[in-house]
């Protein structure tokens, strides 16, 4: 475990520098751009879509592992904008609360001991 959040910590990490020194260059605009891409139907768009699906699975299982609550949904949907910024943070969270155990940070508890 201790290594699985060694590797979260290191795509937090990153993830900050690289958006942090993104925007200083570039700007805000990221929606415009990352849809852009997709309508183009090119290999960026593609590549796009593709990391749009996984966005899509990570803000679902967010929202199904904390059972659709309305704190769910809004954890989901956070997700699905936040990325690996937020998930990084969210299973390092969970880590450390279900103490490593990793059927109750992926299921949660009740699931994984129903």
């Amino acid at each position: 475990m201790v290594w699985f959040r060694i590797f979260l910590g290191a795509c937090l990490l990153s993830i900050l520098i690289y958006t942090g020194v993104t925007i200083h260059a570039h700007g805000w605009d990221l929606l415009s751009i990352f849809f852009g891409d997709m309508a183009t139907m090119a290999w960026p768009g593609q590549f796009n879509f593709d990391f749009f699906t996984f966005l899509l699975l990570s803000g679902l299982w967010t929202a199904w592992r904390n059972n659709f609550t309305l704190g769910g949904l809004a954890l989901g949907l956070i997700a699905v904008f936040g990325g690996m910024l937020f998930l990084s943070i969210f299973l390092i969270i969970l880590s450390y609360r279900h103490r490593g155990n990793i059927s109750e940070m992926m299921l949660g508890a009740e699931r994984a001991h129903g």
